[in-house]
């Protein structure tokens, strides 16, 4: 419980923060990763009809300062949109030009109190905003919500392990209610492969 209080505490503290000073602090953590490579593995199962369970496999890839990219083998023509969700998650690198941020106060999630950023589409699509679950702690996104216009929300939560000495995600577990659409998905991040060349041609920029 006393480690509960401490990060409340902490959240609290970084809530006085400007948004872009958090995001930046995100941006810098683990500062001697350079790069890694990984597999990705995502289980999805339809809550509605039609009632499939696809099962996507691919690689993810970053590399400093600010290249991050999920590339999935295989999406199902009903998938499409979804590689570009795992993607947006993990590149805050460029949240400060695509999005208006603010802090909108606190919450809990896996037991330590986050601070909350709120993100507007600067410019306007299908989204009305996101809200991402900070962990002030170890500057780890948490948590992140989008909210359509439309009624719709897809909600994702993530987890993370150590390996090499570094601070990297390994699973996400993401529940998504649109029209039309339920499902929940299980990522799995494995096979890491730290401070290794990886060439500029796998990061595509393209809707960035």
């Amino acid at each position: 419980m006393g480690s509960t209080n401490h990060s409340g505490g902490q959240a609290a503290a970084q809530e006085t923060l400007s948004p872009s000073q958090i995001v930046q602090h995100v941006i810098e953590a683990n500062p001697s990763l350079r790069s890694y490579q990984a597999r990705v593995h995502v289980d999805v199962r339809m809550t509605s009809f039609p009632f499939i369970a696809p099962h996507l496999d691919g690689a993810t890839y970053f590399k400093r300062p600010n290249n991050y990219e999920v590339v999935f083998e295989r999406v199902p023509s009903y998938a499409k949109g979804f590689d570009r969700l795992y993607s947006d998650i993990g590149d805050p690198s460029n949240w400060d030009r695509r999005f208006t941020m603010a802090v909108v106060g606190g919450r809990d999630v896996n037991g330590h109190h986050d601070v909350v950023l709120r993100l507007v589409q600067r410019v306007r699509g299908m989204i009305d905003h996101q809200d991402v679950a900070v962990d002030p702690a170890n500057w780890r996104v948490d948590a992140m919500e989008w909210h359509y216009y439309n009624g719709g929300t897809i909600a994702m939560t993530q987890t993370f392990g150590s390996v090499g000495g570094f601070d990297v995600l390994t699973g996400q577990h993401v529940s998504i209610a649109i029209p039309h659409v339920r499902a929940v998905a299980e990522g799995r991040y494995f096979d890491y492969h730290t401070n290794v060349a990886i060439d500029d041609a796998v990061f595509t920029k393209a809707g960035k």
